[in-house]
């Protein structure tokens, strides 16, 4: 198998076509626990991540908003709140099992009409150009096996003007933070996975894929080499997780 034909999953190194197979494995197994989880993983401060990219997101009253990786919604119950019935939301995720518990919590909080579920792979995406007003994917791009063309598949579905807004783990400032975030990621993130999800493999995984995900220049460096203007990033927790933007010209 030639290295074009590969990719990492993880630390390995698999066939290109099975890698979406394994992530797919990894986030049905998560699924059900996927929010305690997040909560637990993060302290609760991914809300507080997730409230800035809708802050950076202008969003507002009747726009179209995709949401790419949504899983279980957090950021598609939000802007569906903001665009308001005349606004369209579409909760996009490759994994049926996440989308299922996305769609089952919306519909719970009484979210309907303005939203929509669609399961997609970002890499190419089933709809027209020109179709979104804004663009979110938070702690999914590391999972796609080809970043490049999901980014221009995301642009080619943004309007002119439209925003592109990426959250996800990224590389620590400092060298003592990354020295403890990486001895929590590769000891306490699998012992949790495995007490409370019972799945210490998948969190292994998870773990691991945030190593391999590129830093943050280097991301805003191939959302440029896409075709997006303006890129830029906030670190937030001292870099453990940043937020990219980029406009389609």
């Amino acid at each position: 198998m030639s290295e074009k034909d590969t990719t990492h999953f993880g630390y390995k190194q698999v066939d290109k076509d099975a890698k979406a197979g394994m992530v797919a494995d990894v986030f049905h197994s998560v699924a059900s626990r996927y929010d305690l989880m997040n909560d637990l993983m993060s302290g609760g401060i991914h809300r507080i991540w997730k409230r800035f990219t809708i802050e950076l997101s202008g969003v507002r009253k009747g726009h179209a908003v995709l949401d790419i990786a949504g899983g279980t919604g957090d950021l598609a119950a939000r802007f569906a709140d903001i665009v308001g019935p005349e606004g369209r939301v579409v909760l996009a995720d490759i994994n049926d099992s996440m989308l299922q518990v996305g769609r089952d919590k919306l519909l719970d909080m009484g979210h309907q009409g303005n939203l929509e579920f669609v399961q997609a792979d970002a890499q190419f995406l089933p709809f027209p150009d020109d179709s979104f007003d804004c663009i979110t994917i938070a702690f999914g791009l590391r999972n796609v096996t080809d970043k490049d063309t999901a980014l221009r598949s995301m642009l080619r579905v943004l309007k002119p003007g439209g925003r592109l807004l990426v959250l996800e783990f990224s590389k620590p400032e400092n060298q003592l933070l990354s020295k403890a975030y990486d001895t929590y990621s590769f000891r306490l993130l699998p012992l949790m996975g495995r007490l409370i999800a019972n799945d210490s493999e998948s969190y292994q995984y998870l773990a691991e894929s945030i190593r391999m995900h590129p830093d943050q220049d280097t991301l805003k460096e191939m959302m440029e080499d896409a075709g997006f203007n303006r890129c830029e990033y906030h670190n937030m927790t001292g870099g453990v997780v940043a937020l990219h933007k980029g406009v389609k010209a």
